[in-house]
C-alpha cells in the first residue's frame, strides 16, 4: 500500500467533521429521490459508506479493492505474483489493485464490460467458453503465479440458492486454477457463509500447502460473503 493510501486508511481528514452536517443533508436528499426503497437504502449505504469514499479518494473502481488490499496484508499473495488472472473483473478494482502492487502482466474476463484500465488485458467474455479463455491467456507470457475470483450470482434473496449458487462459481474458478496455475502459486476465491464446500475444500488442501478463510473488514458486516485463500500449488505428478 502507498504511503497516500495508508495515511488516507486511518480515516476521514480533520475537516471532515465540519461538513459532516451538510453531507448528511445532501445524501437525505439524493436517498429522497430514488426510485423506491431498496434503491433508497442502497444509495444511503452507498454514500455513507467510508470504504467508498476511500476508493474515491484513491481512484480505485470499486470499494472492493480494498477488501483484496486487505487480504494480502493477512496473505501476501500478491507478493512476487508477476502473472495474475482476474475472473470476474468488473469494474477493475482488483485489476488496480494489482498493478499497483507491482504486478508485471495481469489479464481479466467478465461478461460485462469495463472501462480499459492501462496495463491490464481484459476480455469481455465467459470463462466457461475456451475460445474466451484463450483470448484472455494470450496476456500472459507464461503460467499465472495466482488465480483471482471475486464472482458471485446475482443475489435471490434466499440465503441457501444464493450460497450454493456462488459455491458452483467458486468451484469453477477452482477449476481453471487446477488447469492453469504454475507451481507454487496461490488462489483466492469469494464464497458464501460457511465459507468453501467440503468437497471443494478437500480438493483444495489436497492441491495446495495451505487453506484458510478470510472475511476482510472492507466486506460489509451483514454480507454473507467470505474469501478463501490456498497457497502453494502443488505441481500435477
Amino acid at each position: 500500500m502507498s504511503e497516500d493510501e495508508k495515511r488516507r486508511w486511518k480515516g476521514p481528514p480533520k475537516n471532515e467533521k465540519a461538513s459532516s452536517g451538510r453531507r448528511m443533508s445532501e445524501r437525505k436528499i439524493i436517498a429522497y429521490n430514488a426510485k423506491d426503497e431498496s434503491s433508497k437504502r442502497w444509495i444511503e449505504r452507498q454514500l455513507s459508506d467510508p470504504y467508498v469514499q476511500r476508493a474515491k479518494a484513491d481512484n480505485y473502481r470499486a470499494r472492493a479493492a480494498y477488501k483484496l488490499l486487505e487480504i494480502d496484508e493477512k496473505t501476501r499473495i500478491l507478493s512476487g505474483a508477476k502473472r495474475v488472472v482476474d475472473l470476474g473483473s468488473a469494474p477493475g478494482g482488483w485489476l488496480q489493485v494489482c498493478l499497483r502492487r507491482g504486478t508485471k502482466e495481469i489479464v481479466g474476463i467478465d461478461l460485462l464490460p469495463i472501462d480499459p484500465v492501462p496495463g491490464a488485458h481484459f476480455v469481455q467474455g465467459d470463462v466457461n467458453e475456451p475460445e474466451d479463455v484463450e483470448a484472455m491467456m494470450k496476456g500472459l507470457s507464461g503460467p499465472p503465479d495466482l488465480v483471482l475470483s471475486d464472482m458471485a450470482a446475482n443475489t435471490t434473496g434466499h440465503k441457501q440458492t444464493d450460497s450454493l449458487r456462488t459455491a458452483a462459481l467458486a468451484e469453477m474458478a477452482l477449476y481453471f486454477a487446477s488447469e492453469h496455475l504454475a507451481p507454487g502459486g496461490s488462489f483466492c476465491s469469494k464464497v458464501f457463509q460457511g465459507g468453501a464446500t467440503p468437497d471443494m475444500l478437500k480438493q483444495m488442501k489436497s492441491m495446495f500447502k495451505t487453506v484458510k478463510h478470510i472475511k476482510p473488514p472492507a466486506s460489509r458486516a451483514g454480507s454473507p460473503e467470505l474469501f478463501v485463500v490456498a497457497q502453494g500449488f502443488k505441481a500435477k505428478s
